[in-house]
Protein backbone atom coordinates (compact mmCIF):
# COMPACT_ATOMS: atom_id res chain seq x y z
CA UNK A 1 0.00 0.00 0.00
CA UNK A 2 2.49 2.71 -1.26
CA UNK A 3 -0.62 5.52 -0.95
CA UNK A 4 -0.62 5.30 2.46
CA UNK A 5 2.98 6.34 2.75
CA UNK A 6 4.20 9.76 3.05
CA UNK A 7 2.65 13.16 4.40
CA UNK A 8 -1.16 14.77 2.93
CA UNK A 9 0.37 16.25 0.41
CA UNK A 10 2.06 12.99 -1.11
CA UNK A 11 -0.79 11.04 -0.29
CA UNK A 12 -3.19 13.24 -1.65
CA UNK A 13 -0.75 13.83 -5.55
CA UNK A 14 -0.69 9.53 -5.28
CA UNK A 15 -4.52 9.15 -4.93
CA UNK A 16 -5.12 11.96 -7.99
CA UNK A 17 -2.45 10.63 -9.96
CA UNK A 18 -4.16 6.97 -9.72
CA UNK A 19 -7.62 8.88 -10.48
CA UNK A 20 -8.64 6.99 -7.22
CA UNK A 21 -10.10 10.56 -6.42
CA UNK A 22 -10.95 13.94 -7.59
CA UNK A 23 -8.53 16.77 -7.12
CA UNK A 24 -9.29 18.55 -4.22
CA UNK A 25 -9.77 22.54 -4.30
CA UNK A 26 -6.61 22.73 -1.98
CA UNK A 27 -3.69 20.43 -3.64
CA UNK A 28 -2.36 23.17 -6.07
CA UNK A 29 -2.49 26.26 -2.89
CA UNK A 30 -1.07 22.85 -1.03
CA UNK A 31 1.70 22.97 -3.69
CA UNK A 32 2.67 26.04 -4.16
CA UNK A 33 3.57 26.22 0.11
CA UNK A 34 3.78 23.01 1.39
CA UNK A 35 3.59 22.81 4.98
CA UNK A 36 6.78 22.49 7.40
CA UNK A 37 8.49 19.59 7.66
CA UNK A 38 9.88 18.76 11.18
CA UNK A 39 12.86 16.20 11.23
CA UNK A 40 12.22 13.20 12.48
CA UNK A 41 13.52 11.73 15.90
CA UNK A 42 15.35 8.56 15.97
CA UNK A 43 12.78 7.40 18.67
CA UNK A 44 15.78 8.28 21.09
CA UNK A 45 13.56 11.26 23.25
CA UNK A 46 15.24 12.23 26.17
CA UNK A 47 13.11 12.72 29.13
CA UNK A 48 13.32 16.09 31.12
CA UNK A 49 13.76 16.06 34.51
CA UNK A 50 14.08 18.30 37.11
CA UNK A 51 16.26 18.95 40.26
CA UNK A 52 13.42 18.83 42.73
CA UNK A 53 11.84 15.17 40.89
CA UNK A 54 13.92 13.17 43.20
CA UNK A 55 12.25 14.77 46.04
CA UNK A 56 8.86 14.39 44.20
CA UNK A 57 9.15 10.95 44.13
CA UNK A 58 10.13 10.14 47.99
CA UNK A 59 7.19 12.52 48.91
CA UNK A 60 4.98 10.33 46.93
CA UNK A 61 6.28 7.20 48.36
CA UNK A 62 5.66 8.68 52.03
CA UNK A 63 2.68 9.89 51.32
CA UNK A 64 0.88 8.07 48.96
CA UNK A 65 -2.88 9.38 49.20
CA UNK A 66 -1.74 12.94 48.32
CA UNK A 67 -1.80 12.07 44.70
CA UNK A 68 -5.55 11.72 44.96
CA UNK A 69 -6.33 14.47 48.32
CA UNK A 70 -3.99 17.33 46.45
CA UNK A 71 -4.28 16.82 43.24
CA UNK A 72 -3.00 19.17 40.10
CA UNK A 73 -5.31 21.64 39.09
CA UNK A 74 -4.28 22.72 35.53
CA UNK A 75 -6.13 25.69 35.41
CA UNK A 76 -4.93 26.65 38.61
CA UNK A 77 -1.62 29.01 39.80
CA UNK A 78 -0.68 27.38 42.95
CA UNK A 79 2.09 24.64 42.45
CA UNK A 80 1.35 21.08 43.59
CA UNK A 81 2.25 20.38 47.49
CA UNK A 82 4.58 17.44 46.30
CA UNK A 83 6.85 20.44 44.05
CA UNK A 84 6.35 22.98 47.24
CA UNK A 85 8.39 19.82 49.34
CA UNK A 86 10.90 19.55 46.50
CA UNK A 87 11.49 22.92 46.40
CA UNK A 88 11.67 23.31 49.66
CA UNK A 89 14.31 20.27 50.24
CA UNK A 90 16.65 22.24 47.50
CA UNK A 91 16.31 25.44 49.31
CA UNK A 92 17.32 23.41 52.49
CA UNK A 93 20.20 21.92 51.06
CA UNK A 94 21.25 25.06 49.79
CA UNK A 95 21.71 26.83 52.99
CA UNK A 96 23.90 23.77 54.32
CA UNK A 97 21.70 22.00 55.97
CA UNK A 98 21.61 17.36 55.40
CA UNK A 99 18.98 16.34 53.05
CA UNK A 100 17.57 13.38 55.81
CA UNK A 101 17.28 17.02 58.05
CA UNK A 102 15.68 18.96 54.96
CA UNK A 103 13.26 16.27 54.03
CA UNK A 104 12.03 16.11 57.77
CA UNK A 105 12.04 19.61 57.53
CA UNK A 106 9.64 19.94 54.40
CA UNK A 107 7.93 17.14 55.79
CA UNK A 108 6.64 18.62 59.08
CA UNK A 109 6.21 22.34 57.15
CA UNK A 110 3.71 20.19 54.41
CA UNK A 111 1.94 18.53 57.75
CA UNK A 112 1.80 21.33 59.46
CA UNK A 113 0.18 23.12 56.37
CA UNK A 114 -1.95 20.52 56.30
CA UNK A 115 -3.12 20.61 59.52
CA UNK A 116 -3.61 24.31 59.84
CA UNK A 117 -6.18 24.61 56.58
CA UNK A 118 -8.27 21.66 57.97
CA UNK A 119 -8.55 23.38 61.43
CA UNK A 120 -9.31 27.21 59.18
CA UNK A 121 -12.11 24.73 57.27
CA UNK A 122 -13.49 23.78 60.39
CA UNK A 123 -13.49 27.36 62.12
CA UNK A 124 -15.40 28.80 59.02
CA UNK A 125 -17.82 25.83 59.24
CA UNK A 126 -18.80 26.94 63.33
CA UNK A 127 -19.06 30.67 62.63
CA UNK A 128 -20.86 29.86 59.84
CA UNK A 129 -23.48 27.43 62.41
CA UNK A 130 -23.32 30.30 64.59
CA UNK A 131 -24.51 32.97 62.16
CA UNK A 132 -27.06 30.47 60.51
CA UNK A 133 -25.53 30.56 57.33
CA UNK A 134 -25.10 28.15 54.72
CA UNK A 135 -22.29 26.53 55.34
CA UNK A 136 -19.24 26.87 52.82
CA UNK A 137 -17.94 24.67 50.97
CA UNK A 138 -15.04 22.98 51.15
CA UNK A 139 -12.12 24.71 49.69
CA UNK A 140 -9.64 22.05 49.89
CA UNK A 141 -11.49 18.92 48.98
CA UNK A 142 -10.43 15.64 47.55
CA UNK A 143 -10.09 15.21 43.60
CA UNK A 144 -12.31 11.85 43.81
CA UNK A 145 -15.03 14.10 45.94
CA UNK A 146 -14.73 16.77 43.04
CA UNK A 147 -15.63 14.70 40.61
CA UNK A 148 -18.49 12.95 42.26
CA UNK A 149 -19.84 16.39 42.94
CA UNK A 150 -19.72 17.44 39.36
CA UNK A 151 -21.19 13.88 38.29
CA UNK A 152 -23.66 14.03 41.04
CA UNK A 153 -25.96 16.72 38.85
CA UNK A 154 -26.15 13.98 35.62
CA UNK A 155 -26.80 11.25 38.43
CA UNK A 156 -30.12 13.06 40.12
CA UNK A 157 -31.25 14.50 36.35
CA UNK A 158 -31.55 10.76 35.38
CA UNK A 159 -34.77 10.42 38.12
CA UNK A 160 -36.18 13.94 36.71
CA UNK A 161 -35.38 13.61 32.66
CA UNK A 162 -38.72 12.91 31.11
CA UNK A 163 -36.44 11.09 27.66
CA UNK A 164 -34.76 8.87 30.74
CA UNK A 165 -38.10 8.03 32.37
CA UNK A 166 -39.87 7.31 28.92
CA UNK A 167 -36.73 5.06 28.22
CA UNK A 168 -37.22 3.10 32.08
CA UNK A 169 -41.01 2.93 31.43
CA UNK A 170 -40.57 0.71 28.38
CA UNK A 171 -37.92 -1.10 29.24
CA UNK A 172 -40.58 -2.37 32.06
CA UNK A 173 -43.01 -3.25 29.98
CA UNK A 174 -41.09 -4.87 27.78
CA UNK A 175 -40.09 -6.75 30.84
CA UNK A 176 -43.11 -7.34 32.09
CA UNK A 177 -44.27 -8.86 28.33
CA UNK A 178 -41.39 -11.20 28.78
CA UNK A 179 -42.28 -12.06 31.84
CA UNK A 180 -45.92 -13.04 30.81
CA UNK A 181 -44.71 -14.76 27.79
CA UNK A 182 -42.17 -16.88 30.19
CA UNK A 183 -45.55 -17.88 32.39
CA UNK A 184 -47.54 -18.50 29.67
CA UNK A 185 -44.88 -20.97 27.93
CA UNK A 186 -44.87 -23.03 31.39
Amino acid sequence: MSFMKGDLLTRTRKLVKGLAMAEPLWLKAMEEAPPVTFPRTDGKVERISLPEDIYIKKFYQKHPDSKHEDAIKISGFDPPPSRVFGWRVLDLKEQGVSEEEAMAVADMEYRTEKKAKKKAYIRLKQIARLQGKKLPPNPYPSAIKEIQAEERKYVRERFSNPKMLEIVQKMKEERAAEMQDRWRGR
